[in-house]
């Protein structure tokens, strides 16, 4: 397979995502903490980690933290418009081996993923996957089942990818040990409810520029992610309206002041629609 040792959008955006970084690791006090307490023991020397995560400011932090304490780090995203190119130009400018931009077609998706099993120095085989909704995870077993034996163990971050793990298990294809993160406490009740109330408005308005206030907003979902949207958008003055299969996530959402509706019905008047499914 033919490497590169990074490809991204534009290098030169490298200064403006250093600056960014430095102001979300102000922010980032566990990971900033883990680097003070057990960079000197270095732990996870040895380790080359294959990660498939949003190329973001945040992931750029966490990226630097892993190899703070040691690790050989390669990196591609697990979404084609998510990544922030001046932190994919920042964290290449360091020399990790990066591949990803926004705006990538599938074919480019696919090819960043595989660029990262390869780019380790001295042509080094990875040996731990940190993997979010499964596409890392399904290029190793399915196409380089051969790259197993290297690997301790991998990583999932959410709950599509989580399915993923579960289904191959059923199936006995799932051939690596595997943490199911999305289903630690840390993450449930805490990134997937606050990070997304903190967010979810945010970037309906960047992205749009709408006034919230007055729109009807549908949810999809009254978990952990769920819970967080229709807070959000409720504080934005949207009326919302949650739909939910599950009766006590659906009676959760009554008993906190939310309409609870079928799909079909909820979505006739709807101007916004939020999936937070999976």
């Amino acid at each position: 397979m033919e490497t590169m040792n990074y490809k991204v959008k534009d290098i030169s955006l490298a200064e403006w995502g250093r600056k960014e970084i430095t102001l979300a690791e102000a922010e980032m006090p566990g990971l900033m903490s883990t680097r003070e307490e057990y960079g000197d023991s270095k732990p996870l020397a040895g380790a080359r980690i294959a990660g498939c995560l949003h190329m973001t400011i945040q992931t750029a932090v966490l990226i630097e933290t892993l190899i703070h304490l040691g690790a050989e780090v390669t990196w591609s995203s697990c979404n084609i418009f998510s990544t922030q190119d001046q932190a994919a130009a920042a964290i290449a400018a360091t020399g990790v081996p990066v591949f990803a931009w926004k705006g990538m077609n599938e074919e480019e998706f696919d090819w960043c993923i595989l660029q990262t099993l390869t780019a380790f120095e001295g042509d080094k085989p990875l040996n731990m996957i940190l993997d979010d909704g499964g596409d890392l995870t399904n290029m190793v077993l399915d196409r380089f089942p051969e790259m197993v034996a290297e690997i301790k163990g991998l990583s999932e971050e959410t709950t599509t990818g989580v399915h993923r793990l579960y289904e191959r298990m059923e199936k006995g294809t799932l051939t690596l040990p595997a943490i199911n993160i999305n289903d630690s406490v840390t993450k449930s009740k805490f990134d997937n409810k606050y990070g997304c109330k903190e967010s979810l408005v945010d970037a309906i308005r960047r992205a749009t520029d709408v006034m919230m206030a007055g729109k009807v907003a549908v949810v999809a979902g009254y978990g952990d992610v769920g819970k967080g949207s229709a807070a959000s958008l409720r504080g934005a003055g949207a009326r919302v309206t949650v739909t939910e299969i599950d009766p006590i996530c659906a009676l959760q959402a009554a008993m906190d002041g939310f309409a609870v509706k079928k799909m079909d019905d909820a979505c006739k008047n709807a101007d916004i629609i939020v999936t937070t499914t999976g």
